[in-house]
């Protein structure tokens, strides 16, 4: 027991030294523009098809679910408030989270962990380049970046998907107009911003245990699917942990 507390410290201990040397490397930005620009490329815009399908029919089913439950009360008309509600202050930011953890946090700790297995890491340290700088820093600055379009773009997806259910389910029949308009009515610039601020910290610290799991692994290349996995794993835990947390803060 005494062992894993340890493990969890140093490895704690780890990340937040290498988040720091990272930052402080933040001058030197301009000359990993390039890189960060490749982040965002691989973390945002190939990211868009899946997340646009999950958050499409997320909305949809919360739609169906909420025109189930409302329709022996007859109050159809606040599913778009549901809906809205939901989408962007919880399910959006979560998802996206969820499907960075599991697409491309695991991808980052794979590619670093290889580079710590095979001593690449070690000939950067030996030609003084620090890695922090060249593969922390970039992945950060891009995640910082992604997050906020990603998470509007599941908002409206998932707006979108709820819309169409409401409109051509039968036992439903709520027109599009009157989903967004009761959306629009309920639904406030706070509730987006919330879910915004959740996926800024959900992606930054999604990030940070990726790159310091990759950075830590030890071993032969077995140990890095046991990497890949540990940090999918510690990455999904983060993100309920902290979902409630600042969830209690910004209520």
């Amino acid at each position: 027991m005494m062992n894993r507390i340890h493990n969890f410290l140093e490895a704690f201990g780890s990340g937040l030294i290498m988040t720091w040397r990272a930052f402080a490397l933040l001058p030197s930005a301009p000359r990993i523009l390039k890189r960060t620009t490749e982040q965002g490329y691989l973390i945002g815009y190939t990211s868009i098809p899946i997340v646009a399908v999950l958050c499409f029919f997320i909305g949809g089913v919360l739609a169906l679910q909420a025109g189930i439950s409302l329709r022996d009360f007859g109050a159809k008309e606040f599913i778009g408030a549901l809906v809205g509600a939901s989408m962007a202050r919880e399910l959006a930011p979560i998802m996206v989270a969820i499907l960075l953890a599991g697409r491309v946090g695991s991808a980052v700790t794979a590619e670093l962990a290889s580079m710590k297995v095979y001593s690449e890491i070690d000939a950067l340290i030996t030609m003084n380049i620090p890695p922090e700088r060249l593969l922390v820093l970039p992945r950060m600055l891009a995640v910082l970046i992604v997050m906020p379009m990603l998470t509007i773009l599941a908002n409206l997806i998932g707006w979108f998907g709820g819309a169409v259910v409401c409109e051509y389910v039968d036992f439903i029949g709520l027109s599009g107009e009157q989903f967004f308009r009761n959306l629009q009515t309920f639904v406030t610039f706070a509730d987006v911003l919330n879910g915004i601020i959740k996926a800024e910290i959900f992606g930054f610290v999604i990030m940070m245990i990726a790159c310091n799991t990759g950075l830590r692994t030890r071993g032969g290349p077995r140990e890095i699917g046991f990497a890949v996995t540990k940090s999918v794993v510690l990455s999904l835990v983060a993100i309920l942990t902290l979902d409630y947390f600042i969830t209690k803060i910004l209520a």
